[in-house]
């Protein structure tokens, strides 16, 4: 594994620029705070965050998951090939309106694509229960910058599914299977890094996430009795520890 330690004025800048350094994405490494920055008193004894970062995924060398526009040559997100699409007459109301919705968002936005209905996975509490999954060419677009763009169209799509229904719309959006890729990975990364705390007696810190990132670290590890995990930060710099009891 390699591992490099990095400081900054503060703990989200050297994450930042190990990931740089790297050339890493967050789900390939572990980090560790070694020191949190200080001012000091007038200035004296002030110093700067240190983080230690380990790489312990596939390096990205080619287009990185977070790109916004896919590049010259570059393939398209592959579909996860875990869930089945559902027939039509097994879709009830919900599935049926989120689907009408998508399609007609995407033909505004000139997108050539097609949405495939899922069923999600029932192990999580409060998971919706569709999935609707657009396929098709140039859709990376579609994912932006960690999953921001996406999330911002699952937001519209429910709000207008809502309205029509006149109650909670259960569907969720995903673009060839990037939100199911992206939830396995973190699993695995929740499992390598609890028995990682556990072997080196430690705490160990993730990178920043999102609330629902955050939700599937906290679910994948809430079952064992040699860890507990709590959230830590605030806003965008909420992350997750994950501390050996």
């Amino acid at each position: 594994m390699e591992m490099i330690e990095v400081t900054a004025n503060s703990v989200d800048a050297a994450i930042s620029k190990g990931l740089a350094e790297l050339n890493a994405t967050p789900g390939d490494v572990m980090i560790e705070v070694l020191e949190e920055p200080n001012t000091g008193l007038f200035g004296f004894g002030a110093r700067e965050a240190r983080v230690r970062i380990v790489l312990i995924g596939r390096r990205q060398r080619e287009a990185r998951e977070d790109e916004v526009e896919p590049k010259a040559g570059e393939s398209e997100p592959r579909e996860s090939p875990e869930l089945a699409e559902v027939a039509d007459e097994e879709l009830d109301e919900d599935a049926i309106v989120g689907r009408q919705v998508l399609i007609e968002l995407l033909e505004r936005m000139r997108i050539d694509a097609s949405v495939k209905v899922h069923r999600t996975d029932d192990d999580e509490e409060d998971a919706p229960h569709w999935m609707l999954n657009v396929t098709g060419k140039h859709i990376n677009r579609l994912i932006g910058r960690r999953g921001e763009t996406l999330s911002c169209l699952q937001h519209i799509v429910r709000l207008i599914c809502s309205r029509r229904l006149e109650r909670r719309a259960n569907v969720i959006v995903d673009v060839a299977g990037y939100k199911a890729g992206r939830s396995n990975r973190l699993r695995g990364l929740a499992q390598r890094m609890a028995k990682q705390a556990v072997q080196q007696g430690r705490t160990i810190t993730l990178e920043p996430m999102h609330a629902n990132e955050r939700r599937i670290i906290h679910l994948t590890l809430r079952g064992r009795q040699d860890v507990s995990t709590r959230s830590v930060g605030e806003g965008r710099a909420r992350k997750v520890t994950i501390v050996p009891r």
